[in-house]
Order: structure tokens, then sequence, then C-alpha cells
């Protein structure tokens, strides 16, 4: 199966991501679901960081576009 975009994104009151919504899909993808499918390259539009003291996180691919930032997505800006 050939990668697929994250299309949308949902957030917690806090603000942190908690899923995604995937091409094709209209049920959305925990987001710690979503990181484990960007680190084998089933996502094409974003990957995971994993930094030390931080908790780790989904990040769309940088391309000088907002609106396919994840906090865009999720109406959190």
């Amino acid at each position: 199966m050939p990668p697929r975009k994250v299309v949308d994104a949902r957030a917690d009151a806090e603000g942190d991501i908690t899923h995604v919504r995937l091409e094709g899909n209209t049920r959305f993808t925990s987001v710690e679901k979503a990181m484990e499918m960007a680190d084998r390259g089933d996502i094409s539009n974003a990957h995971s960081v994993h930094r030390r003291n931080a908790k780790p996180h989904l990040r769309t691919n940088p391309d000088g576009k907002r609106s396919n930032n994840l906090d865009d997505m999720a109406g959190d800006t």
C-alpha cells in the first residue's frame, strides 16, 4: 500500500494533537498509531519527532504551507 497523507487532525483541551485522519479514511487514528506508521514510512506528509526530555509528537513535513500543519487542521490557531 502506498503511503497516505494526514488530511485532518483533532486536539484535546490543552491543544495537544490526539488524533489524525488519513487520506481515504472516515475515522480518526490515534496520534500514537500514526507515529508508528510515520516511522515505518506509511505516511508521506508527516514524521514523528523524538526529542530528549520532551514528549514524542507527530509533525507534518515542512512545505511552506500553513494550512496543512496539524494545529491548523485541528483548528487550534
